[in-house]
């Protein structure tokens, strides 16, 4: 798979030739996003297609990446997959947002162009959970497992006080 994404992009080109964009971008140049996470390995794997819905240019396409978040019950990481499908509208003012049909999001240009990265951010940011948290019950995993290791602890490390008089009965000085 060709991997070199443009890092600017004029959406309404695109649509106008039918482009096509197939790739992957670092976790790590997301800075905003992985602000979010435990850490920032790995890649989204991009795939848009342009095109247009009447006179309106769109982008339709994929985004899939595996996240690091930090749970927020036991505050360890986990592991949050997002395959978000993309349908976007790209408009220049809120007259055309508000006809836009209702299977596209608005993408609100200021300008003519847009840099991919900060496309493909904003659309992995929407889709992150509020609160990430395990599927599992891992507060009361995290809470048995400390107990476990406090208890295996306090029996191991502990000498024994009665071996003094262990040691005195098989000398036989008592």
């Amino acid at each position: 798979m060709e991997n070199r994404l443009p890092e600017i992009i004029d959406p309404t080109h695109l649509a106008d030739k039918r482009g096509e964009l197939h790739g992957q971008i670092p976790i790590n140049r997301l800075t905003r996003l992985a602000e979010q996470l435990v850490n920032d390995e790995g890649v989204v794997t991009v795939d848009l297609y342009f095109g247009r819905e009447g006179r309106t240019p769109k982008i339709d396409g994929n985004l899939k990446a595996t996240l690091m978040l930090e749970c927020q019950n036991c505050l360890d990481g986990v592991e949050f997959q997002i395959n978000h499908e993309v349908k976007l509208g790209v408009v220049i003012t809120f007259e055309q947002v508000e006809r836009l049909s209702e299977e596209l999001e608005p993408l609100l240009l200021e300008e003519e162009t847009i840099l991919l990265i900060t496309l493909v951010e904003d659309e992995l940011l929407l889709h992150l959970p509020d609160y990430p948290k395990h599927s599992h019950d891992c507060i009361a995993n995290k809470a048995v497992k400390k107990h476990t290791v406090a208890f295996d602890e306090a029996t191991t490390q502990k000498p024994n006080p009665f071996s003094v008089l262990a040691h005195l009965k098989s000398t036989g000085e008592a």
